[in-house]
């Protein structure tokens, strides 16, 4: 019938022109393990496998960064003013050595800040009509108690003589400028631009992190800053509460392709493979650590460690030659004496062929080394 005769049609041709045979073959492997150090350098152009060198790369970033920072020094002053000093006990011009004591009413201390040449009196009818000199002072001791209001001096090296009465001073301002007052220290100018230099390096590694292609490796340990320019409003000892501390840093980043990393591994291994030997280049690990690195020479130095698994070469074309047109039975026996596969797996189609196909072209054979196939 017709029926009967579309049936076979497919059959034949099914059997004879879609017919094919799917082998997946697992070799036999061996681990492999590899360590070496690797030196990355700027100034390479190429990758050099012999001398364990790829070739670097620098990025660069520049940052500034300002902030304003409390003053923690502090300086003790003393407070000063003047003192009107008066002589009422001899016409004759002396002078005064600088330092001499002036005790208020108060009891506060002051000194002379300078040599004192002090005019004499004049005579009047007969009479001594005092003289007087504006003497600048400052306390002798540093405190806000010294800012004391207007007051009357004596002359502290007079008392006990005569001269202690007809000697005497008045102030008509207060003294002011004692006290204990902020200032700008070395361990505040220090704090600030180690803070800031922090604070740039750290917003240089993050805008780095994101520029750098993605085929290139981030290596944090490779970064490096300098400072380009600082400056502070406020210069060291300077009496201030408040400064503002500015900073210019530069970041740069040697930086490497990991492709060229994987690279030097596989050539790491086939130079020490056997005759006859290869590798499962997609089973390949690998992984790295930093070293050392040489900012003067723009080198790093990381280590390269690895694992492959290694198998003795197959000639596909030679296997397939002496499986064509073999029963199913006897290619599993080939493949299974096979010294170098440790597992096969053979699909026909259609699924009820006996044997494998005659033609080469109708046999694929497919390298499975993970996971592993068995007979």
């Amino acid at each position: 019938s017709a029926l009967l005769a579309l049936i076979i049609l497919v059959f034949v041709s099914l059997h004879f022109f879609f017919a094919k045979a799917e082998i997946e073959i697992s070799p036999k492997t061996q681990p492999f393990n590899f360590s070496e150090t690797v030196t990355v350098a700027e100034k390479a152009q190429l990758a050099d496998p012999e001398q364990s060198l790829i070739p670097g790369r620098v990025f660069e970033i520049e940052r500034e960064a300002a902030e304003e920072f409390q003053a923690t020094g502090s300086v003790l002053k003393k407070a000063e003013g003047a003192i009107r000093l008066y002589n009422n006990f001899t016409t004759q011009t002396e002078t005064w050595r600088k330092g001499t004591r002036f005790v208020s009413s108060e009891g506060k201390l002051f000194l002379s800040k300078d040599i004192i040449r002090v005019p004499g009196a004049s005579l009047k009818n007969g009479k001594i009509v005092a003289s007087f000199v504006d003497v600048p002072v400052i306390a002798a001791e540093g405190g806000q108690e010294y800012n004391i209001g207007p007051s009357n001096f004596s002359i502290a090296a007079f008392l006990g003589t005569a001269k202690y009465t007809q000697y005497h001073g008045e102030s008509s301002e207060p003294m002011a400028g004692g006290g204990v007052f902020p200032k700008v220290s070395k361990e505040d100018l220090d704090r600030a631009e180690a803070l800031l230099t922090e604070r740039a390096k750290n917003e240089s590694e993050a805008e780095l992190s994101g520029k750098i292609p993605e085929d290139f490796v981030f290596l944090k340990e490779a970064l490096q800053s300098e400072i380009l320019e600082k400056s502070s409003s406020a210069a060291l000892d300077q009496e201030t509460d408040k400064f503002e501390f500015r900073i210019k840093t530069k970041a740069s980043l040697l930086s490497f392709k990991l492709e060229d990393l994987q690279d030097l591994a596989e050539y790491f291994i086939v130079s020490q493979l056997s005759p006859g030997k290869t590798f499962y280049k997609e089973g390949l690990k690998t992984e790295y650590q930093f070293q050392t690195f040489n900012p003067e020479e723009s080198r790093v130095l990381v280590l390269l460690q690895g694992s492959a698994k290694i198998y003795s070469e197959i000639d596909l074309n030679d296997l397939k030659r002496s499986l064509t047109g073999r029963p199913v039975p006897e290619a599993k026996i080939l493949l299974s004496n096979q010294e170098e596969l440790l597992g096969a797996q053979i699909r026909l189609f259609p699924f009820w062929l006996s044997s494998l196909p005659s033609k080469l072209e109708k046999i694929e054979i497919n390298l499975v080394v993970d996971p592993v196939v068995n007979f």
